[in-house]
C-alpha cells in the first residue's frame, strides 16, 4: 500500500531529479573518454531550467504523449510513426529506427542489428525512465512495456538496458535500499547476457573496494570499454551496458545521496548528463520531492509549468499524466484504488523470453579511410568532399547512376560509414558478385557529420571469414523526395569474428 500522497511526492521527485541529473552533468558530456572526470562541476539552481531543452526528457515525454494519444489502441507501430514524424532531431540507434521506419521497415525490425548498427547503444536506456515511472511496484508490467518500445530502436543489450534502468524504478518506490534495487532489477533481464554480466562486475567490485569506486572504474573500463562497435577506434563510447555500468557505479557509492551519486555517475566519464540523470531519477524516487536538497529543486517551481522542447508536456502535466497511467496500471494487474491509497499487485523481477546478444562474435578487425585511396576502386563521377567545421576527414560521393566502387576485404564482415541526405540517392551492394541489396541513402536532412556519428549506410556482419570483395553501385532509381543521387563514403569497417582475430 501506498497513500495518495506518498505516490504523489514520489512521482514529483523522479521527474524533478531526472531534470536535475541530466543539467548536473550537462556541462561534462564527453569530455572524459576513457577516463575519469576529473575538474569541478558547477551548479546553480537556475541551471535546472535549461531541462527543458533536454532530448533525455523531451524524447520520453513523446513516448508518453503517444501512449495519451492512442489510448488503449497504442500499438508499438503507431507509436514508432510518432517517433518517426516527430520534429526533434535523433542520434545513434534511435536515428537509425527512425530511417528504418521512412524505407518501410516496422519494429521490431527497426531496431534489430541486421538493420540497425546501433542496436546496442545508450539510447533506449536514455528514454526508459519514464516505463518505471509509471509500473510501481510491477517490474514485470515494465519489462512487458519495455520490450515492446524498446524494440523501435533496441536490441539485446540496447534493450536490456532499458528494461534495467526501467526495473530500478519500479522498485525504488518501495525500497530504500540500493544494492537490493540494483541486484533485484538484474532479476528483470537474462543473467547470460552481457550486460547482466558487467553489471555484475560492478556489484562485485563494490563489495571488495566498497570505498573505492575509481577501482572499480578501472576494472570495468579494462574489461568492457572496448565492446563498443559503433564509434570505429575512437574513445568516445555510447554502449548501454558501459554507461549502464556508470549509473550502478555512482548508485552504488553515492550511498543513497543525491549529489554524491550524480558526481560519481558523472565522474566515470562518457555521456554523463544521461548516466547522472537515470541514476538521480532512481534517487528521487526512494527520497520523494520534499527531501530533496533545495539547492536542486528550489527553481522548479518556477518553471514547473513550461513547456519542454518538442512537447506539449510541462514538469506539472508530466506528473499528472504519470499519476494516471499509474493509476490505470494499478487496475490492470489486479490492484485497487480508495479515496487516499494505492494498493498494488506487486512483482518480482523476472525476465521471460529468449537471450539475444546483437552481435556476439563480431569485433572491429581494420578500418580503411577515403583518404588512402590505394584500397579503393572508383569508376565514374566521383569527387572530394568534407564538410568542414570540425570534421575534416575525407570523403568520396558519387553523383551518376551507374558510378561504382569496390574494396576488397578479409574479415567476416564489412559496413560503409558515410552520410545520408537530401540530395542522396539509391546504391546496389553485392558481396563476392552476389547481389544483396539496394539501399535508399535519402534522408530528410543531413545525417552522418562527425566521425562519431557517421550514418552507416550499409553494414553485412555475417559473412564465412576470409576474403571478400564488396561492390556498390549507383542505382538509375532514387527516393521521390532525394534531390540526387549522391552516394556519400568516408570509410569501411571490416569486422572479424574473435576466434579469428589477431590470427
Amino acid at each position: 500500500m501506498i497513500s495518495k500522497e506518498e505516490m504523489q511526492d514520489k512521482v514529483a521527485g523522479a521527474w524533478a531529479a531526472k531534470m536535475i541529473g541530466v543539467m548536473y552533468g550537462r556541462e561534462m558530456e564527453f569530455k572524459a573518454l576513457g577516463k575519469t572526470y576529473e575538474d569541478s562541476i558547477p551548479w546553480t539552481p537556475t541551471m535546472v531550467e535549461k531541462a527543458l531543452l533536454e532530448d533525455d526528457i523531451y524524447g520520453q515525454l513523446s513516448f508518453m504523449s503517444s501512449l495519451v494519444k492512442h489510448g488503449k489502441g497504442a500499438t508499438t507501430q503507431l507509436i514508432a510513426q510518432d517517433f518517426a514524424n516527430a520534429s526533434f532531431p535523433l542520434c545513434h540507434a534511435n536515428l537509425q529506427a527512425r530511417k528504418n521506419i521512412f524505407d518501410g521497415l516496422v519494429p521490431p525490425h527497426t531496431g534489430a542489428p541486421i538493420h540497425n548498427m546501433h542496436a546496442d547503444d545508450i539510447d533506449f536506456q536514455i528514454e526508459s525512465d519514464f516505463i518505471g515511472f509509471i509500473h510501481p511496484g510491477m517490474p514485470q508490467s515494465s519489462n512487458a512495456m519495455a520490450d515492446s518500445i524498446g524494440r523501435i530502436m533496441a536490441y539485446g543489450d540496447g534493450l536490456y538496458g532499458g528494461m534495467f534502468v526501467a526495473a530500478m524504478h519500479t522498485l525504488a518506490f518501495y525500497e530504500k535500499d540500493i544494492p537490493k534495487i540494483v541486484s533485484d532489477a538484474l532479476d528483470a533481464i537474462p543473467a547470460q547476457s552481457t550486460y547482466a554480466q558487467c553489471i555484475k562486475d560492478v556489484i562485485d567490485c563494490h563489495k571488495k573496494y566498497p570505498n573505492d569506486w575509481y577501482k572499480t572504474w578501472e576494472f570495468i573500463e579494462n574489461k568492457w570499454a572496448k565492446h563498443d562497435i559503433c564509434a570505429p577506434y575512437h574513445s568516445f563510447n555510447i554502449d548501454a551496458k558501459l554507461n549502464g555500468a556508470y549509473i550502478v557505479i555512482g548508485l552504488l557509492y553515492g550511498n543513497n545521496d543525491l549529489q554524491k551519486t550524480m558526481e560519481i555517475a558523472i565522474r566515470c566519464g562518457q555521456d554523463t548528463d544521461c548516466n547522472s540523470a537515470n541514476a538521480a531519477a532512481v534517487i528521487g524516487l526512494v527520497h520523494g520531492y520534499e527531501k530533496l536538497p533545495d539547492v536542486f529543486k528550489s527553481h522548479i517551481p518556477q518553471i514547473a509549468d513550461r513547456h519542454f522542447l518538442h512537447t506539449q508536456s510541462s514538469y506539472n502535466t508530466a506528473k499528472i499524466q504519470t499519476i494516471g497511467f499509474i493509476e490505470d496500471n494499478i487496475i490492470r494487474h489486479g490492484g485497487k484504488i480508495t479515496e487516499d491509497s494505492y494498493y498494488i499487485k506487486t512483482q518480482k523481477p523476472i525476465f521471460r523470453g529468449k537471450l539475444e546478444q546483437s552481435f556476439p562474435n563480431t569485433v572491429m578487425s581494420y578500418e580503411v579511410r577515403m583518404k588512402d585511396p590505394q584500397h579503393w576502386t572508383l569508376l565514374g563521377t566521383w569527387k572530394d568532399f568534407t564538410y568542414g567545421d570540425g570534421d575534416p576527414d575525407l570523403y568520396k560521393v558519387a553523383h551518376s547512376p551507374k558510378d561504382r566502387l569496390t574494396i576488397e576485404f578479409e574479415g567476416s564482415g564489412i559496413s560503409l560509414l558515410g552520410s545520408w541526405n537530401v540530395d542522396a540517392g539509391m546504391a546496389d551492394v553485392y558481396i563476392d558478385d552476389k547481389f544483396i541489396r539496394q539501399i535508399d541513402t535519402y534522408y530528410r536532412e543531413e545525417a552522418g557529420k562527425y566521425d562519431v556519428n557517421r550514418a552507416y549506410i550499409f553494414h553485412e556482419t555475417n559473412l564465412k571469414p576470409g576474403k571478400h570483395k564488396l561492390t556498390l553501385t549507383v542505382a538509375e532509381n532514387k527516393n521521390p523526395l532525394s534531390k540526387g543521387h549522391k552516394i556519400y563514403i568516408e570509410r569501411a569497417m571490416v569486422y572479424t569474428e574473435k576466434q579469428h582475430q589477431n590470427r
